[in-house]
C-alpha cells in the first residue's frame, strides 16, 4: 500500500503533525497521485477545531489538490501515468442516484465522500486529504488541469474557484447583468474574476477601504463600502445577483435590499452559527430569493477548469511550507493572506 507522509490533527485542541499511515492499494479504476500543491481553505481550520461538531480523527485536511498521476489502474481510460490532474472537495458517491446522474455528485442523495472527514463508502476507512504526499482516487473523482496553468496557484480552483463559479453560472451572472459579491477574501476574489470574464458588471463589498486598488484590480467596476448607509443606499434595487462570500454571521436584509425584482441573494460563505433571519419583507416585496450553493459535480468542476485555462483564471496566491501551517492559518484568521495559502507539498520531506 502506497505510504503517506502528512500533517494531521489528532485532536480538537491538537496543532496539526506529522504523521504517517497506508493509502489503499489502488483498484483497478484508481489514480495514484503525488500531491505536488494543496491549497489551504477555511473550512479546513472549522474541521480541525470540531467548529461543526462533525470531526473525525486523526484527521489530515485538504481538498484542493494537484499533483501528478505516478500510477493508474488497468481500468482507468481518462489518465495516464506522469499526467498532471486534480482533486477537489469529494472523493466518491453513489453514482446511482438522481443527483449523481444528472451529475450533481455533491448532493448525492446517499452523502458523497468528502475528500477528508468522512468515512469512505465501507463506512469503516477514513477519508484523509491532500496536507499527504500521495493520494489514491476513483478515476471518475480526478479531474485534468490545463497546461498553461501554473500549477501551485491553480489549487485553489478546486475550492474556492468551483464555490464561487458554480452560482454564478447557475444564476446566470454575464452580459446585462449588475453582480455583487460580499467579500473579497479567498472565495470573493475568485467571484470577482470569474463574474469579470463571464461579462457582468460588478461590484465588491467590503468594510475595509484598503480593499478597494485590489478589488479594482482584480476585476471589479465599482467597490461599495457595506458599512456606509449612503454608500449602500444608492444602489438600492440594482442587483441581479449577489453573491455573499463571508464566513460569520451578519445580517442579510441590507443586500436583500439591494436587489432587483426577482433578484438572488446567494450564500456560499459557512460560519460557524447561523446568520440572524433576515425580514420576511425583504424577500415578499420584490420576489426576492434567498439561496445557498455548495461546490460544483465534476463535470461542471473540469468545465471550470477548462474555462480558467481558456481564459487564464489562477488564485492569488502565497506559497508556504507544511511546517508553516499553524502561522498560515493565524494569519488566515486576520485576513492576512491575497488571497489564499498554498502549500508545497515537497516540504513535507524537509
Amino acid at each position: 500500500m502506497p505510504k503517506a507522509l502528512a500533517y494531521a490533527a489528532q485532536s480538537a485542541t491538537s496543532a496539526l503533525a506529522p504523521y504517517t499511515f497506508d493509502r489503499r492499494e489502488p483498484r483497478p479504476d484508481d489514480v495514484q497521485i503525488d500531491i505536488l500543491f494543496c491549497g489551504v481553505c477555511h473550512s479546513d481550520l472549522h474541521q480541525i477545531r470540531n467548529d461543526w461538531k462533525n470531526s473525525l480523527y486523526p484527521m489530515v485536511p485538504g481538498h484542493e489538490i494537484v499533483g501528478r498521476a505516478v500510477k493508474v489502474g488497468k481500468d482507468v481510460k481518462k489518465f495516464k501515468e506522469g499526467d498532471i490532474v486534480a482533486v477537489g472537495c469529494l472523493v466518491d458517491s453513489c453514482g446511482a442516484c438522481p443527483e449523481c446522474k444528472d451529475h450533481l455528485e455533491q448532493f448525492c442523495n446517499s452523502g458523497m465522500v468528502p475528500t477528508y472527514n468522512s468515512y469512505e463508502r465501507d463506512g469503516k476507512t477514513l477519508s484523509q486529504g491532500g496536507y499527504s504526499s500521495v493520494i489514491v482516487v476513483k478515476e471518475s473523482f480526478v479531474l485534468k488541469v490545463p497546461a498553461n496553468l501554473d500549477l501551485a496557484a491553480a489549487a485553489p480552483l478546486l475550492c474556492a474557484g468551483i464555490t464561487t463559479y458554480s452560482p454564478l453560472r447557475h444564476w446566470q451572472a454575464g452580459p446585462g447583468k449588475k453582480v455583487g459579491i460580499v467579500g473579497l477574501g479567498g472565495l470573493g476574489h475568485m467571484g470577482v474574476k470569474f463574474a469579470r470574464a463571464f461579462g457582468a458588471q460588478v461590484a465588491v463589498f467590503t468594510t475595509s477601504p484598503s480593499k478597494k486598488a485590489d478589488a479594482l484590480r482584480l476585476g471589479a467596476h465599482e467597490v461599495i463600502m457595506s458599512k456606509d448607509p449612503e454608500d449602500m443606499k444608492k444602489h438600492a434595487h440594482s442587483f441581479d445577483f449577489i453573491l455573499d462570500t463571508v464566513a460569520a454571521p451578519h445580517d442579510l436584509n441590507a443586500y436583500l435590499a439591494l436587489l432587483r425584482r426577482d433578484g438572488t441573494l446567494t450564500l456560499v460563505g459557512a460560519p460557524e452559527t447561523n446568520h440572524p433571519a433576515p425580514e420576511v419583507f425583504n424577500l415578499i416585496f420584490g420576489r426576492k430569493r434567498l439561496a445557498g450553493s455548495l461546490i460544483g459535480g465534476l463535470k461542471e468542476t473540469q468545465e471550470m477548469l477548462d474555462f480558467c485555462g481558456k481564459q487564464n483564471i489562477t488564485s492569488d496566491i502565497e506559497l508556504i511550507k507544511i511546517q508553516d501551517i499553524a502561522q498560515a492559518y493565524e494569519r488566515m484568521l486576520k485576513s492576512d493572506v491575497k488571497y489564499r495559502f498554498v502549500i508545497d507539498m515537497k516540504s513535507l520531506k524537509g
